[in-house]
């Protein structure tokens, strides 16, 4: 149960004083979920709607939402990134286990082209038990779809890893199916299991590239997407790949200390369109989705000022929506309109680059009305998100309710529909 005493609000006009203390809760071991529900769309739903909060089911959702708005997901998938070798040892012994976890694209840096590589890649990775492997190549043998093949790893960098093997015909992406590990989180303390390749990816996964999944999306089902058709709510895909540092502690006392990761989005035209169509409202599945939806308010926002800016110039910095003067309706809309022109003149039907944003309370959004996310780790950049959502010390109650009526927390846990 969540003690009142925990919670002490210190003075948010400057989100970076913010202390991550006050938005810590008690949740225990034994409330996140280690394994999902049988069935996705059984799970249960806090639906919180103006200050009053009700207790339903998933497969609820399309009769909550108005009929005819918008719903925007994240179609990442997850990949297989982890990979294990061992280092030579003398004949009837193992060598120290090493474990490379993938994190990043390096060489080539783009997702597509990367997965089609052959031969060989490089990535920015994490290395487990690195202090065992001081130098040299790393080897394993491995079958890919019948082939025999050697996969060979070097050490570039600290964190830069290249990738080698030795048939041409074979790409990355059927490396890492053959023999690469699904990194589930590691506050589930388990390993990985057969069951995690299916229940770990949302039904409507589509682009490989994410480390972990954007976990509010998993309790969809076939029959919640068709149910959400016949209510007349039009859907929008969007990409953004899930880093590793999606779980990264706040460690600093204040948020300013805390370092967002990066991470690569990719928004299609048909995204940007269909917000328009919308005046620029929408309900958001996950804080991936919300993190790359207020993303474009400020991409909209270079690009007014510099038209012809690149892809690089356009990536959205952790502090930036606190740097510039507070918006209005309008500004919104004309940002869209933006990023629409950008696209024409570089004869381009996709927005690609990164966001860095960090959401946190004082920030004011502009495109996200309604938001379905499922419980989140006390002190966490997450939790931030969402008190910034619904309001002053609103999310003191939703997790108070949702602990107090056995709702299941985390990503295999159970979900809440927010609406301010």
């Amino acid at each position: 149960m969540i003690e009142a005493a925990s919670f002490t609000f210190h003075n948010m006009l400057n989100p970076k004083d913010i202390h991550i203390a006050d938005f810590a809760y008690d949740l225990p071991d034994e409330r996140i979920a280690k394994y999902p529900l049988a069935e996705r769309d059984a799970s249960q739903l806090l639906v919180y709607k103006h200050g009053n909060i009700t207790h339903q089911h998933f497969r609820d959702l399309p009769d909550l939402l108005p009929e005819g708005s918008l719903m925007v997901m994240n179609n990442t998938r997850v990949i297989q990134a982890r990979l294990h070798f061992h280092k030579a040892a003398p004949e009837g012994q193992t060598g120290a286990r090493i474990e490379v976890f993938c994190l990043e694209p390096a060489e080539p840096s783009d997702y597509v082209l990367m997965f089609q590589q052959t031969r060989s890649c490089t990535w920015h990775c994490l290395v487990g038990n690195a202090k065992k492997w001081k130098s040299g190549p790393l080897t394993r043998s491995i079958t890919v779809e019948g082939k025999d093949l050697t996969l060979s790893v070097e050490r570039r960098a600290d964190d830069l890893i290249f990738f080698s093997w030795d048939d041409d015909s074979v790409t990355w992406a059927q490396v890492l199916d053959a023999c690469g590990e699904l990194p589930i989180p590691p506050y589930l303390n388990r390993a990985t299991e057969a069951s995690d390749l299916q229940t770990y990816q949302t039904v409507y996964s589509k682009v490989k590239g994410s480390v972990a999944a954007p976990t509010a999306g998993l309790h969809f089902t076939p029959a919640v997407l068709a149910a959400l058709q016949q209510r007349g709510i039009e859907r929008a895909e969007l990409t953004l790949h899930v880093g590793a540092g999606t779980f990264k502690p706040v460690k600093s006392e204040r948020i300013e200390g805390h370092e967002m990761h990066s991470e690569w989005i990719y928004v299609p035209r048909s995204a940007v369109e269909a917000l328009l169509r919308h005046n620029g409202e929408c309900t958001a599945i996950g804080t991936t989705s919300v993190r790359t939806l207020e993303s474009l308010y400020y991409i909209g926002k270079k690009i007014i000022v510099n038209p012809d800016a690149t892809e690089e110039r356009l990536k959205v910095a952790q502090w930036e929506p606190y740097e510039q003067e507070p918006s209005n309706p309008t500004d919104a809309l004309a940002a869209l309109e933006a990023i629409l022109d950008w696209m024409d003149r570089r004869h381009t039907d996709a927005l690609h680059t990164s966001t860095q944003i960090i959401i946190a309370p004082g920030y004011c959004y502009h495109y996200v009305r309604r938001m379905v996310t499922n419980f989140h780790q006390p002190q966490s950049t997450l939790l931030l998100l969402v008190s910034a959502f619904v309001g002053g010390d609103h999310w003191k109650d939703i997790y108070r309710y949702a602990l107090n009526h056995d709702f299941r927390f985390l990503s295999y846990g159970d979900s809440s529909l927010l609406e301010p």
